[in-house]
């Protein structure tokens, strides 16, 4: 036994095994859900925040901090571009064509949703990870 008022030999190795403890776990595919709904939903969703009619914190428990600040950032500028035409937010009317997707990896899925608007048809590019047992996006793009 350490004798009185001795300190631990090695407190940063305390530190890093309760940040691996409390950082997001990565979860297998197969104790997930299907994919595909998540994949349309948030879709939607993302559309919906850049044509100015959702909140996107209402999307923040399927997005992970990177892709989240990224959709704020975005969906500022959509705002900003809006307010400069004088053209109000409208809720878009988009049809899914398609969804693509594949497995690189156990508990991740890289996908494309196809969409049509009324203007023009629009592809959105994302990937989700398994991550404290539900798919959450660590990456979108909308082109």
């Amino acid at each position: 036994m350490p004798p009185a008022g001795t300190a631990r030999m090695n407190p940063s190795a305390d530190a890093m095994e309760l940040s691996s403890f409390f950082a997001p776990q990565r979860t297998p595919s197969q104790a997930l859900p299907d994919p595909e709904p998540l994949l349309g939903n948030l879709t939607r969703g993302v559309l919906e925040v850049f044509a100015g009619v959702r909140d996107v914190d209402q999307l923040t428990r399927w997005l992970t901090e990177d892709a989240y600040r990224k959709l704020v950032v975005r969906a500022n500028l959509a705002a900003r571009a809006r307010s400069a035409r004088g053209v109000p937010a409208t809720r878009p009317v988009h049809t899914i064509m398609s969804v693509r997707q594949s497995s690189p990896a156990d508990g991740v899925v890289e996908a494309v949703v196809i969409v049509r608007g009324p203007a023009r048809t629009r592809a959105v590019a994302m990937r989700l990870e398994g991550m404290d047992g539900r798919w959450r996006a660590t990456s979108l793009a909308l082109l």
